[in-house]
């Protein structure tokens, strides 16, 4: 049974999907050149981040679609920031393709080890969070310091990229071990 308190942290995962939309319509009407606004939009959604996965634990509210909803939310923000920053020119391209590919081929193993595993979805660890904690601060200082040269940007940018492909490797080598696990408690 879904009590009130349960669904409290879907209700912000869901809440910070919602703000996705509005963090593109404030970015681009924001006629400064310091994007203030996108940068409350995007710290909110951040901090409402943090704060489902506090209640969820706090709570013990965990559930499947909170393990969906939640990294949902904060990849369509992650695409959507990319790419806002990189239409107004101030990173490559490149960039928010192979963080696109990447956060692809994180749903792809996350779904094949729920599926296949039948395990529930493995939560984030320590390697993601503090990736998202990094990614969050880059993309605040080249929206709040726009006279950030662009090969510095792209330089802090692909810092925060690479630190997602290490967290891309954790959970790979998590989705192998409950893999392996799933063979051997079959046999």
């Amino acid at each position: 049974m879904v009590t009130k308190v349960s669904a409290l942290p879907n209700t912000i995962s869901f809440f910070r999907i919602c703000l996705v939309p509005v963090f593109i319509v404030v970015y681009f009407t924001d006629a400064s050149s310091i994007k203030i606004y996108a940068v409350f939009v995007y710290s909110l959604a951040t901090f409402s981040d943090f704060l489902d996965g506090f209640l969820a634990r706090k709570l013990m509210a965990s559930s499947n679609l909170g393990k969906l909803l939640d990294p949902l939310g904060d990849k369509l923000m992650t695409i959507a920031v990319m790419t806002c920053i990189t239409i107004d020119g101030i990173i490559p391209i490149w960039a928010v393709i192979v963080a696109g590919v990447k956060e692809i081929l994180m749903a792809i193993g996350g779904f094949i080890v729920h599926k296949v595993a039948h395990v529930e979805i493995p939560a984030s660890n320590n390697i993601g969070k503090t990736s998202t904690v990094v990614f969050f601060l880059v993309c605040l200082a080249i929206m709040l310091f726009r006279e950030i040269p662009r090969e510095v940007a792209t330089l802090m940018i692909s810092g925060a990229i690479a630190l997602m492909f290490a967290a891309l490797a954790s959970y790979v080598n998590t989705y192998v071990v409950v893999m392996k696990n799933r063979k051997v408690g079959k046999n």
